[in-house]
């Protein structure tokens, strides 16, 4: 197969995600969604890359560590705490 786009593969793997999804939230990792998944793997596996095959898309989904979606779960979280300080900053000069 051919090399795509990667948002273009994700209709095809919905079920991929969806196990991996489960897999996340086995180990306890109940912040994992198709969404967050599909963000964390964007951000971390292919931040640097646009294009790949299915295979290789597939494979990259089944291989998420957890470690690495911690990771990217805790990132998000400490953005959104720097971002509501900042809004509090902001509201509270008004």
């Amino acid at each position: 197969m051919e090399a795509k786009v990667i948002e273009e593969w994700r209709p095809m793997i919905t079920n991929v995600i969806a196990s991996k999804v489960t897999e996340l939230q086995m180990l306890g990792y109940n912040e994992a969604t198709a969404n967050t998944v599909w963000a964390c793997l964007k951000s971390k596996v292919w931040r640097k890359v646009t294009e790949k095959k299915l295979h290789q898309i597939v494979e990259d989904v089944l291989h998420l560590n957890a470690h690495v979606f911690m990771s990217y779960i805790t990132m998000q979280s400490h953005q959104s705490d720097d971002l509501m300080s900042s809004i509090a900053a902001i509201m509270d000069n008004n």
